[in-house]
């Protein structure tokens, strides 16, 4: 083949990849809605998560002065449903639902901007896999710092007990902005944004190399995304787990910290003296609290997502 037929045959491949690559606004919007769908599937497992998390004492199964006290996930859900209702599973439901909306545009559009940028401009010396860690901690990295306080209104929402420690969305971003500062709103934000890049990145490179692997077996279309997502899920979770333990210990820091749902919450100065503290006085499993009802909640979270992702992008082409 000449030069001339090889740079028609190179530009037929840029513009055919051009053509199936989402618009931002397609990105923006499929990511979006990705956002919420996973949300509300997986709400009652990241309560539990939370209150897992945040558990300092011994778990007996017996309610203390120091706050409830979970076996599990499912003596958790059992409690929560019992003493709380069903409205128990979804504490928190409200910022949480802003949080993954706005977290799932920012991402999808901002991996969308970044991949493009990169397959254009380092293809001759970065593999693909290398392409997308990057862009995927990119991604990741910029929606979290974009959504952080609505991360830590939901943490603080899940943990509230039947005394309400805020009357509602706009008294707590009123009670925190005037007695905590805006850094009120970042407490544990290091923490986050260390832990997101290396999340992001194995998550979206673990599901481009399994979602290939999974199309040529034969899967269904639609299941590749799903099982290559779940997949992705449960592996960076589990890399970057006791930094999620962190955040959350850091996010119910400040003048409320004795008014949520556990009242023995210690006080931590940053992330390093809250992690060093949590092993010394808990020991290693301390920074793995909540890990299960993490992957169990993260495999559906992610697989949603992504189903969602590429199913709103696949509806988009057929319009068009």
């Amino acid at each position: 083949m000449d030069n001339d037929s090889k740079s028609n045959s190179t530009a037929t491949a840029v513009e055919e990849a051009e053509a199936k690559r989402p618009s931002g606004v397609q990105a923006t919007v499929a990511g979006g809605v990705a956002g919420l769908t996973s949300r509300f599937v997986i709400a009652p497992l990241d309560v539990v998560k939370i209150r897992l998390q945040l558990q300092t004492h011994a778990a007996t199964g017996v309610a203390s002065e120091a706050g409830p006290s979970y076996r599990g996930i499912t003596h958790a859900l059992r409690t929560i449903l019992r003493e709380e209702g069903i409205s128990g599973l979804w504490k928190g439901n409200i910022p949480a639902e802003m949080l993954y909306l706005t977290y799932g545009a920012v991402q999808f559009l901002t991996y969308r901007e970044t991949t493009a940028y990169m397959s254009e401009n380092t293809s001759n010396y970065l593999p693909k896999t290398a392409q997308t860690f990057i862009s995927g901690g990119i991604a990741g990295s910029l929606a979290t710092i974009t959504t952080y306080p609505l991360d830590l209104l939901r943490t603080r929402f899940a943990v509230t007990g039947q005394s309400k420690v805020y009357q509602g969305l706009w008294h707590s971003l009123r009670h925190i902005h005037d007695h905590e500062g805006i850094r009120g709103f970042y407490r544990g934000s290091t923490a986050a944004v260390i832990q997101i890049f290396p999340y992001m990145g194995l998550m979206f490179g673990t599901y481009e190399a399994f979602k290939a692997s999974l199309h040529r077996a034969g899967l269904p279309n639609g299941w590749d995304d799903a099982a290559a997502g779940t997949i992705a899920g449960v592996v960076s979770k589990s890399g970057v787990f006791p930094l999620d333990v962190v955040r959350k210990r850091l996010q119910v820091q400040g003048p409320m910290r004795g008014n949520y749902l556990y009242r023995n919450i210690p006080e931590y100065s940053g992330m390093w003296q809250c992690g060093k503290q949590i092993l010394a006085t808990e020991g290693m499993r301390g920074l793995y609290k909540g890990w299960l009802a993490s992957i169990v909640k993260s495999g559906p979270s992610a697989a949603v997502t992504l189903w969602t992702y590429s199913a709103c992008v696949r509806l988009f082409e057929r319009l068009e």
